[in-house]
Formats: structure tokens, C-alpha cells, sequence
């Protein structure tokens, strides 16, 4: 690493220590010629794939278009701003673990959906109505019907058994 201050070609690492929630090194550097000491920070580079839209066209992957898909659909709801971030971080750390160059602009739909049910099942909805475009006031309710029937997330935890061989965990108030 050039030293920021003479330019001088050779430093040296005098500390290291991780940053930034574990996702960065941060090393402080010492110039071998100059003696000044200055901060880098090193961090991955993870490359996102294309997207294939539904016409065939390929376009980088846009963490904005994301973002503002997500917050459209949870527009005026009752989640909390980390759920958000922690729900986009997911989606994206999924299309970085694939490892493909290129993923249909559908499967970033159904990851949105799939975050969007856990989150907040208005918003899911919502989103639904335009990802699935639907055309009328049946389809919607098709949809609610389908949400409906799919176990609730807090109802699926409580009847897995934690070792084989056990019985599902009582809800409370439920004979035994």
C-alpha cells in the first residue's frame, strides 16, 4: 500500500481489529520511509449477478430497486427499521451465496415474498398484488385464502420436536 503522505511504496501493519459488525478489518499502517501512521479498512468484494427480467433484458442487480420495493409494500406498517435492513441484508447475502452470474428477476421476487410473509403478511399481500399482477378482487382473495392456510411461522416453531423421538411441545391451555 502507497503511503497517503510521501507516496512512498512499502508500509507496514502495525494493528489489526475487526470493524464494522465483523464485515470489515481495520488495519493501522505505518509508512517505512515517512514514519506517518494512517487507517485502512479492508472488506469483501462480492460480486451480485445480473438480473434476467422477464423480457430477456440483463441488467446489474440494483440494491435500491430492492430497497424501495420492500419499503413500498411496508409502507405505513408496524416493522421495525432493523427488520427492514436485516430482511434486505438477507436477500442479498442469498443471491451472493448462489454463485451464479446471472438469476432470474422472479426467484428475487419470491425472496422478497418469502422475508415479506415473516415480516408483516399485509405487506406480503401487497406485494403480491403487483409481483403476480393481479387482475381482480378474487385473485387477492385467493391469495389471502392460500396465506391463510399455510402454518403460521410462530405454529410451525412450536410443533417441531427439538430431539427425535419427542413429542411436539403443548401450546399452552391445551390438555395433555
Amino acid at each position: 500500500m502507497h503511503c497517503p503522505f510521501c507516496s512512498f511504496e512499502d508500509t507496514k501493519v502495525i494493528d489489526s481489529r475487526l470493524a464494522g459488525e465483523g464485515r470489515q478489518v481495520r488495519r493501522r499502517r505505518e509508512c517505512l520511509s515517512c514514519g506517518e501512521r494512517f487507517t485502512t479498512f479492508e472488506q469483501p468484494e462480492l460480486v451480485m449477478p445480473y438480473v434476467v427480467k422477464r423480457d430477456d433484458r440483463r441488467e446489474p442487480f440494483d440494491e435500491g430497486k430492492l430497497r424501495s420495493g420492500i419499503l413500498a409494500a411496508l409502507q405505513k406498517r408496524p416493522v421495525q427499521r432493523e427488520d427492514i435492513e436485516r430482511s434486505i441484508e438477507h436477500v442479498t447475502h442469498m443471491l451472493q451465496t448462489i454463485g451464479e452470474r446471472e438469476v432470474s428477476s422472479r426467484l428475487i421476487g419470491d425472496l422478497v415474498m418469502e422475508e415479506l410473509r415473516r415480516l408483516d403478511v399485509v405487506a406480503y399481500v401487497r406485494f403480491a398484488s403487483v409481483y403476480r399482477s393481479f387482475q381482480d378482487v378474487t385473485e387477492f382473495q385467493q391469495e389471502i385464502e392460500r396465506l391463510q392456510s399455510l402454518p403460521s411461522l410462530l405454529e410451525s416453531r412450536e410443533q417441531m420436536s427439538l430431539l427425535p423421538g419427542d413429542a411436539a411441545p403443548k401450546k399452552p391451555g391445551t390438555p395433555k
